[in-house]
């Protein structure tokens, strides 16, 4: 079948192009979403292709951050973070340690324990002032 220029031409245009469930399925599952959340948007002349692209359509804000969260960078920059409030954590209490009187000095104690003992010496240090 042949044919003419102008179908031809039209044949070309972003509105003629498939835009059949399976196929904005298999877009959207490129994009990292469901098709559900897609829109079909026309390109523009310069976009080419002679497909619809997909965008997002107006995401909640519980979506946004979900999608935000599954970045590989999002979640590296997070990993740093909690690693530095464990760090700082761990550090404060080795710096309260020090401080408190154990037998042996050298015994290792856990974080419960160390925070059970800094009550009794502050309580013991509360009687001793008001003695």
């Amino acid at each position: 079948m042949m044919l003419s220029p102008d179908q031809a031409a039209d044949s070309d245009h972003p509105s003629s192009a498939p835009s059949d469930p399976e196929s904005l399925g298999a877009e959207a599952k490129a994009l990292g979403c469901c098709a559900s959340d897609l829109e079909p948007v026309e390109e523009e002349e310069e976009g080419g292709g002679g497909r619809p692209t997909l965008h997002p359509q107006q995401l909640s804000r519980e979506e946004k951050r979900r999608r935000r969260r599954a970045t590989a960078k999002y979640r590296s920059a997070h990993a740093t973070r909690e690693r530095i409030r464990v760090e700082a954590f761990n550090l404060a209490f080795a710096e309260l340690r020090k401080l408190l009187p154990t037998l042996p000095p050298d015994k290792k104690l856990s974080k419960i324990e160390i925070l059970r003992l800094a009550i009794c010496y502050i309580s013991y240090l509360n009687h001793v002032l008001d003695v």
